[in-house]
């Protein structure tokens, strides 16, 4: 390996590195786009920068180099996208070597990078618990929501704001007291707080949050408004948040967050 090859290693980013390591799996720009939670844009600016420090006007080469410094054996292209699949697809599962091969870095480990089982879980799990609270009678509306962004209600909107800033501080109490009385049935604040640590904290400082739009969802009993927000973290890009509320008691309450 010449010395060159391996400067041109060093210099490299570990966001370029994570970029090379799985399209070196198979993965093409729109698959570690959906892997990583960024855009194609984001993905394709790594490329590029990662093969002029190589000097290099192919990023698999690059991506070969990398592995070659990193002494990693070349695994199977068999991308484990994030997407949606057609039932009965990937039947007999992933093979063992894609179950394990690190993003990370070079060698084996059976782990995955902490932001993406972040977002997973609150995706999974905060979004379980808002359809949690939703009546158990209820039906799904038959037509379809209506975007009301430009019918925005500024009650609800500063009210999911106000809900977010308190996570973003990570005043889990606080927080917690803004939920509705189902949500409170259902989850401690013990709970709430060990989800929030776990998912909540490893995605960084906000640097930015714009409001995107509003819905109404007319389930019983008295219907629900869902508030979504285009959300930039130090560790995720252009993350979707959804504040969903209810009205309770002459005010509005949030019965579930939901980050992807």
């Amino acid at each position: 390996m010449s010395i060159r090859v391996k400067e041109a290693v060093s210099a490299l980013t570990e966001k370029e590195k994570q970029t090379l390591r799985l399209m070196v799996r198979g993965h093409d720009d729109k698959s570690i786009a959906r892997s990583l939670g960024l855009s194609v844009h984001t993905i394709n600016e790594r490329l590029r920068d990662a093969r002029r420090k190589m000097a290099v006007s192919s990023s698999r080469e690059a991506a070969r180099l990398l592995l070659d410094v990193e002494g990693e054996a070349p695994l199977s292209p068999v991308p484990q996208n994030l997407g949606d699949s057609q039932i009965g697809e990937d039947a007999a599962g992933a093979p063992d070597e894609c179950r394990t091969a690190p993003i990370g870095g070079a060698g084996w480990a059976d782990r995955r990078p902490v932001m993406l089982i972040g977002v997973l879980l609150m995706t999974l799990i905060l979004g379980l618990i808002a359809m949690a609270t939703l009546s158990p009678g209820a039906s799904a509306p038959q037509a379809e929501p209506a975007d009301t962004q430009t019918l925005a209600n500024a009650e609800t909107v500063e009210t999911a704001r106000r809900f977010l800033t308190l996570v973003d501080a990570g005043r889990w109490d606080d927080s917690y007291r803004m939920f509705g009385a189902a949500f409170h049935k259902l989850n401690t604040p013990q709970v709430w707080a060990s989800v929030s640590e776990k998912v909540r904290v490893p995605l960084g400082a906000v640097s930015s949050r714009r409001f995107l739009s509003q819905q109404d969802l007319p389930a019983p009993p008295a219907g629900y408004i869902v508030g979504k927000f285009r959300t930039n973290f130090a560790n995720k890009d252009n993350a979707t948040e959804t504040v969903t509320l209810e009205q309770e008691n002459d005010g509005w309450q949030v019965v579930g967050v939901m980050i992807e």
